[in-house]
């Protein structure tokens, strides 16, 4: 267990800086204890098929995924605000991961597990059916040449798996700034019996007035960027 403690808090979760006058950085929790990043990361095993993450947390309770948690703000965000559910985020960019990585041990956020690995494999080939009560897809890369198209996260093998890895009820949430890649994404998940739309704000899940507060989103919408968003629940068919 570790035992260090932080003896003045890190920017505040919301990136404003400011953390004597944050009311985040103000948290009692500010001071948790400080946890090591080999705590934080693990391997997933490529070759291992019906993992269930929640096998990966001290304690159980309902898991989300992130697919490229970039820099872990929402996640954060998230494992702090719900200390009882896990979280699980994976990037591929390893400056990212590590980056988040420290940002969660210098909070003593004990809910969060970061991986490096290839996040379409993850789903379609290494979790167990059922396992994830929320997924977040928040501007994955967009690969817009032609010839890079089947680098893309969405196929509909990804669509597939993922509705499967989702319980019933669960919710996926999908967020881009591509007008063309959004109509792409649409129509996979349109064609889904298991998926029905919902509304994208729902802030038990970190979504208010239309905004995810990520890194990627903070930047396109003062770019004056169009965001586009999806959000599902799915549903048993029978």
């Amino acid at each position: 267990m570790p035992v260090a403690r932080c003896t003045r808090p890190p920017p505040p979760p919301c990136g404003c800086g400011n953390w004597l006058g944050c009311s985040v950085a103000r948290s009692p929790t500010y001071n948790a204890p400080v946890i090591r990043t080999d705590e934080i990361v693990i391997t997933i095993d490529p070759a291992s098929r019906g993992q269930d993450p929640r096998a990966w947390f001290p304690e159980p309770g309902d898991t989300e995924l992130e697919i490229g948690c970039g820099k872990g703000g929402f996640l954060l965000r998230q494992a702090r605000a719900h200390p009882r559910r896990n979280f699980v985020g994976i990037e591929w960019a390893n400056k990212y991961l590590k980056y988040a990585a420290d940002r969660m041990g210098r909070w003593g956020v004990a809910n969060v597990r970061l991986a490096r690995a290839d996040a379409r494999h993850v789903v379609t080939n290494c979790l167990a059916p059922d396992c994830l009560s929320a997924l977040h897809v928040y501007h994955p890369d967009p690969w817009p040449k032609k010839r890079h198209a089947r680098r893309r996260l969405f196929t509909p093998e990804f669509v597939a798996a993922a509705v499967t890895v989702l319980r019933p009820g669960g919710r996926w949430a999908i967020q881009t700034d591509h007008r063309e890649y959004f109509e792409v994404i649409r129509e996979l998940t349109l064609a889904r019996p298991e998926l029905v739309a919902v509304p994208f704000d729902d802030p038990d899940y970190g979504t208010v007035a239309e905004r995810t507060e990520t890194n990627f989103e903070t930047k396109y919408m003062r770019e004056g960027r169009p965001i586009y968003r999806l959000a599902f629940r799915r549903r048993d068919v029978t």
